[in-house]
């Protein structure tokens, strides 16, 4: 079977990283781990072309040198995902389909023309499609409400990646997450009990990336990597002498719930297993909207402190928040922009609360019969759509607080004052191995077009982009690379702030930035808008 393997692309997004990607000569910033898992799951005898269209696209002689087409997308990669579905009925291919997006709306892929539904978690529901296949059946739907063990999933197929395209390579130590905040579809995708591989599989899949010659900075891409602090301690244990051995080849990050910061052993060994940086879901510090959306392991402890003690572990802190939370107070954007300025944390990903499909927040807004009309099931993934259904508060001071907060957020100087204090703040270990890398053959591309771009060509940072870089270099040299790369980051908000704001713009009709700007000369005009 020729097979067709397709990974869609992203639009411009909080994580696409568009303009540090071009400048550092990179395409993306992860590869897509799921499809070239499922890759690893069909018949050996298979032909597969793969192509995961934010680094190349494929051509027409490949779709004319198919048998099967092949489509992995999560909600955000909806508008591509669509059209390929449409190119391949146009072109009369037989078209399978799976990922997080048709799991959750499986109608809409259906609606699209897909001919085989491939849902839930692929070592489940791959064999099956397999089997029907073999059948001759020319449709079908693939579910599992059994989850399987990861223990059994098989080595991705790392060696199908243009791996010199991307930022880091990616790998899955464990699936599902043992909280259950309303908000969230983890799990409802992989359930409350956190399934881990065993410590020699994901050891062997790390020595296959060193053996394909990857070097530096490594995501695993778990929803939360402690969800089962027990196993996760069994791999860090095996992990560190392996990366001694092999002269730490890798960089980690990963992302993890805040009850970390109240495990000494486990960030211990995580910093010296390799781990530079960790993605926290903080979501707000208000104790109030934490308790509705059931978020109460960050209830636990002050937000702040388990922030400084992640930063004194020795690691980084990107974290997500979220507005627009039942009986949130008005005010929600300033707090957050507050908490944020006070732990430093360089990149918060500030998003606008949507329920998504399956979600206890989705279940319960459905009953109340608020979710919005023809909105409901078209969630878009991302962080600047307003919500799909009536909040409880003005949706317009929700997206007057979005908007504010992002721009003032990555205003370019509050950027870079952030970066700088973060990187500042951490304790980087002695041995001096573990920080962000940039794959070797970009980083002198990349030290020129930062230098360019914030050392000379933008007056309004220059003198503050020399000043912190000659501090960083004399008092904490082990996070140069780090800083640098949070730096070239900055290229990208500075730009997606502006798109971001463009995009509350349209759907609102009208500028809340400078309706806020308006609202205090004249209050009563405002007040009419």
């Amino acid at each position: 079977m020729k097979t067709l393997l397709l990974y869609p692309q992203f639009p411009q997004s909080f994580w696409s990283y568009d303009r540090a990607m071009e400048m550092a000569g990179l395409k993306a910033a992860i590869p897509p781990l799921g499809i070239i898992t499922v890759a690893a799951l069909l018949p050996e005898d298979w032909e597969v072309r793969f192509y995961d269209r934010n680094v190349s696209l494929e051509t027409e002689a490949d779709w004319e040198w198919c048998d099967l087409v092949i489509i992995s997308a999560m909600l955000v990669q909806k508008p591509d995902f669509h059209a390929l579905i449409q190119k391949a009925v146009r072109l009369g291919k037989k078209l399978a389909v799976g990922g997080p997006y048709p799991t959750s709306v499986p109608q809409d892929a259906q609606a699209s023309g897909a001919d085989y539904l491939i849902l839930d978690e692929g070592e489940m529901t791959v064999p099956l499609f397999l089997e029907a296949i073999a059948q001759g059946q020319t449709q079908g739907i693939f579910r599992s409400a059994e989850k399987p063990d990861v223990t059994q999933s098989p080595m991705p197929r790392f060696d199908l990646l243009k791996r010199d395209a991307y930022f880091m390579m990616a790998i899955q130590f464990s699936r599902g997450c043992p909280f259950n905040c309303e908000f969230c579809d983890i799990i409802s995708l992989y359930g409350r009990k956190p399934r881990t591989k065993e410590p020699s599989q994901t050891l062997a899949e790390l020595q296959f990336l060193y053996d394909l010659g990857w070097r530096g900075s490594l995501f695993i891409v778990d929803d939360n990597f402690i969800g089962n602090q027990r196993n996760v301690k069994r791999f860090l244990r095996e992990l560190i002498p392996w990366m001694q051995q092999h002269n730490y080849p890798f960089t980690f990050m990963t992302e993890a719930s805040v009850n970390l910061a109240e495990d000494d052993e486990l960030l211990e060994l995580m910093v010296e297993a390799g781990f530079y940086a960790v993605f926290l879901g903080i979501e707000t510090p208000d104790q109030d909207s934490l308790v509705v959306t059931r978020k109460m392991q960050n209830t636990r402890n002050p937000l702040v402190e388990a922030c400084r003690k992640i930063n004194e572990a020795g690691l980084l802190i990107y974290a997500g928040f979220i507005l627009g939370f039942d009986g949130e107070r008005s005010g929600a954007g300033e707090r957050i922009q507050a908490f944020v300025e006070q732990t430093s944390i360089p990149q918060p990903m500030l998003g606008i609360l949507q329920a998504l499909p399956n979600t206890a927040l989705w279940n319960r807004l459905q009953e109340e019969q608020r979710l919005i009309e023809g909105v409901g099931v078209t969630a878009t993934g991302d962080q600047n759509t307003l919500m799909n259904f009536v909040p409880t508060r003005p949706i317009a001071e929700i997206a007057r607080e979005y908007v504010e907060g992002f721009w003032k957020l990555y205003e370019p100087a509050n950027y870079l004052r952030r970066c700088f204090q973060q990187c500042l703040n951490i304790v980087p270990p002695a041995r001096g191995k573990q920080t962000m890398q940039v794959p070797l053959s970009r980083q002198l591309r990349l030290v020129a077009q930062l230098i360019w771009h914030q050392g000379l060509r933008r007056p309004e940072i220059r003198e503050q982009f020399w000043g912190q870089l000659w501090t960083v270099l004399l008092k904490k040299p082990q996070v140069l690379n780090m800083y640098l790369s949070l730096c070239a980051v900055g290229e990208h908000f500075w730009e997606y702030r502006v798109l971001a704001r463009e995009r509350i713009t349209q759907q609102l009709g009208y500028d809340p930035l400078e309706v806020s700007v308006l609202s205090k000369l004249e209050p009563t005009l405002v007040k009419n808008i």
